[in-house]
């Protein structure tokens, strides 16, 4: 496959995936704002701080509100990260290799973008807003795994999707437990289980953390939830085993081999996180387990990057071709 393909696949989901998550951490903020006590810390602030974007935040918006944020992560032109600019990059890779995805594929990422461009839109209520963007995210993952083939195209596709969502699973906890530890009265209480209630939202995971577990919503069964649970698709272990698969599927060679920094990367991030234990993790302190974990996708991104999607030198010619990213 082309690295210029591969590169627009792995970041056409990465984008969508991003549009989505953030659609989902907004939509979920608004209805939590609703709850909260009179004089309670408003849930906004954090959304930029797992956004990764607290500078740029603060250089385009002096002004902390609640208006404020939703226009930075939703509509903000000068905000790569926001949902309009993910969609509208999106847009763009599909349209440059219309030719290797599905006509369907195209049809629907083409009409969320051209609907986030009509005004009236805006102008329904903001829950409706984010909703009607996260379900069209929601329709377009769909439409690839039921359309496209299960080829190289289809496993760039997942992978972007996959280190996406490791990526904004992890962040949003962290924001819970480094950033929103409530004071030592307020353990256990009533804003503090709304919070915790709210964060599982986030994630799409508040049904089945309750299916799954007996145990009240406090905060360590939470966190071994979405990091350690091997069968819900948004936590960590099991996203990083889909990426493992994928990988392997992707290098294709049946032939024994030494591993390559990019094996050993992938192969030890997934020891660790399918054998740890949530006690362990706590005990040496969560927020730096996390941040190691986004300093290994970062490492991870690098190198798939490296391999897959920088076209090697020519032999014509002294200059590499090297794909522009996203």
């Amino acid at each position: 496959m082309l690295s210029r393909v591969a590169d627009s696949l792995y970041w056409i989901n990465r984008n969508v995936e991003r549009a989505e998550n953030i659609s989902r951490f907004v939509e979920v903020s608004e209805a939590m704002a609703l709850d909260c006590p009179p004089g309670s810390a408003e849930p906004w602030l954090p959304l930029i701080e797992a956004s990764g974007d607290r500078k740029l935040f603060d250089e385009l918006c002096p002004d902390v509100t609640p208006e404020a944020v939703i226009h930075f992560l939703v509509r903000e032109a000068d905000n790569p990260s926001s949902v309009l600019n993910c969609i509208g990059n999106a847009r763009e890779n599909a349209r440059q290799i219309r030719e290797v995805i599905t006509t369907e594929m195209w049809e629907q990422i083409n009409d969320i973008y051209w609907t986030l461009q009509e005004e009236a839109f805006w102008q329904q209520p903001p829950q409706e807003q984010l909703r009607e963007i996260r379900r069209a995210c929601q329709l377009f993952y769909g439409i690839t795994d039921a359309t496209l083939s299960r080829d190289l195209s289809w496993q760039f596709s997942r992978l972007g999707r996959l280190l996406e969502r490791a990526d904004k699973t992890t962040r949003i906890l962290d924001v819970k437990y480094f950033l929103l530890l409530p004071s030592p009265e307020e353990v256990g209480g009533v804003l503090d289980e709304l919070q915790w209630i709210s964060l599982l939202r986030s994630a799409g995971a508040y049904q089945m953390f309750r299916q799954s577990s007996q145990q009240a919503i406090e905060p360590k069964a939470v966190a071994a939830f979405l990091l350690l649970d091997p069968i819900f698709p948004r936590s960590v272990r099991y996203c990083l085993e889909r990426i493992s698969d994928t990988l392997r599927i992707i290098r294709g060679s049946s032939v024994p081999r030494p591993a390559d920094d990019l094996e050993c990367l992938i192969g030890l991030t997934l020891a660790h996180w399918s054998f740890t234990r949530i006690d362990e993790l706590v005990a040496t302190g969560l927020h730096e387990a996390i941040d190691h974990f986004q300093s290994d996708l970062n490492r991870l991104h690098e190198l798939v990057e490296a391999r897959y999607f920088i076209a090697p030198p020519s032999s014509t010619s002294s200059q590499e071709a090297a794909c522009e990213p996203a």
